[in-house]
């Protein structure tokens, strides 16, 4: 047991020994993510990709609530059948914009995924980059309780990515 407590305090000592010839630096991913220009190209791109399938949803919106008007206005001099078959209608339309609309936002959700993991790998290729050249021992991320603005790395970082 003494040897045990030794050991340990000599680890500990040796910790705080070559502690102070460590350089640590510190990365703030969230500023990374909304300041790196990759992330509004990134943006844009899925604009661009999903935006005709945007517009053809809010056209569809715009044609439900057209229908759905003409039904009101027009209900009580329409025969039963009519009515019923104008609301089924508007329903069988409603249930296929809600379908569309699902499977946007699911691939949406896939092609930003797919972009962020293309960020991160940026990331982290320019966090390597950075600390390399710099001769950093340790780089940590986000999920830090405290880091010192002098540990601060990420500017450096965005300016690898092209920000600054």
């Amino acid at each position: 047991m003494i040897k045990k407590c030794f050991f340990v305090a000599l680890m500990t000592a040796s910790t705080y020994l070559n502690a102070a010839e460590l350089k640590v630096g510190y990365v703030q991913v969230d500023k990374i993510l909304q300041e790196a220009p990759q992330t509004a190209e990134s943006g844009k791109k899925l604009e661009k990709e999903f935006g005709p399938r945007s517009q053809d949803l809010d056209k569809m919106q715009k044609q439900i609530r057209d229908l759905e008007a003409t039904l009101d206005k027009d209900s009580v001099t329409m025969t039963e059948t009519d009515r019923r078959a104008k609301e089924r209608d508007v329903s069988n339309l409603k249930v296929e914009f809600q379908r569309k609309q699902r499977e946007l936002r699911e691939d949406i959700n896939i092609r930003k995924n797919e972009e962020l993991g293309v960020l991160q790998d940026r990331i982290n290729k320019a966090v390597q980059t950075v600390s390399e050249a710099e001769g950093y021992d340790l780089v940590v991320y986000s999920g830090v309780a405290y880091a010192s603005k002098k540990i601060d790395i990420t500017d450096k970082v965005l300016k690898s990515l092209g920000k600054k």
